[in-house]
């Protein structure tokens, strides 16, 4: 079948199966288009990640909470996870607590909030490709049905049914299912592809955290052991 064909096909369609079509293609821009936005997002969060991880264990540690106004990744996910421990760290300290236990579950807290932040924002978009992916298919399949049902019921205004006056309306019927799974492949494979970079990235903001804890621990110990005048 040529391209030539497949287009008088699709135009001859009914207006069911045409309205099923247009609905698949625009569902297909949407897989590449959520595909590439989030696969830029993604590279750009581990990118920002790598870096804040090398400089604080490269040395600057805690230091970095100062600093993070004048890094490219200040407003990143792991500068978020970061200060909302150090930050409230400070503020436990400042209202004059000294409890290491008190200091740390603080911290600990505030970051666990930062983290189910981030890891909503991580897997944005993805529940789409999923929803797409396991709906293509189902709207093609619908499309084709209506198709078929169209096909047989001309039947009854031939007298002679044969395989030529069913075979177009048919193979218009067909060319749903085959848009439906058109769609639906590269939504599944871009949303397993995306799902385990972002599987990734949240367990490296999990250790991030691991990371500051372990700083505020000693910075906690420190303080515990301060006689308080």
């Amino acid at each position: 079948m040529d391209g030539k064909q497949l287009l008088e096909l699709i135009f001859n369609a009914s207006i069911v199966v045409q309205a099923v079509m247009v609905i698949l293609l625009f569902m297909s821009v949407a897989v590449w288009a959520v595909g590439f936005a989030k696969r830029a997002e993604l590279g750009r969060m581990r990118r920002h990640l790598a870096d804040l991880r090398r400089e604080f264990e490269q040395g600057a540690g805690l230091q970095l909470y100062y600093d993070l106004g004048a890094r490219p990744y200040g407003d990143s996910l792991g500068a978020q996870v970061l200060k909302a421990g150090v930050s409230e760290f400070l503020e436990l300290n400042k209202l004059g607590v000294r409890d290491r236990s008190a200091l740390l579950e603080g911290a600990e807290r505030a970051m666990l909030a930062a983290l189910n932040e981030a890891h909503r924002k991580v897997n944005g978009l993805l529940p789409s490709l999923a929803t797409i992916g396991s709906s293509a298919p189902y709207i093609g399949l619908f499309g084709t049905v209506w198709g078929v049902m169209n096909a047989f019921a001309g039947l009854a205004q031939v007298q002679q049914a044969t395989l030529s006056a069913v075979a177009p309306g048919i193979a218009e019927a067909l060319i749903a299912t085959a848009m439906g799974l058109f769609v639906a492949i590269p939504a599944v494979i871009a949303y397993n592809r995306l799902a385990a970079r972002a599987n990734g990235l949240s367990d490296e903001l999990e250790e991030l955290a691991e990371q500051v804890l372990v700083r505020l621990h000693r910075q906690a110990n420190k303080l515990s052991a301060t006689p308080e005048v």
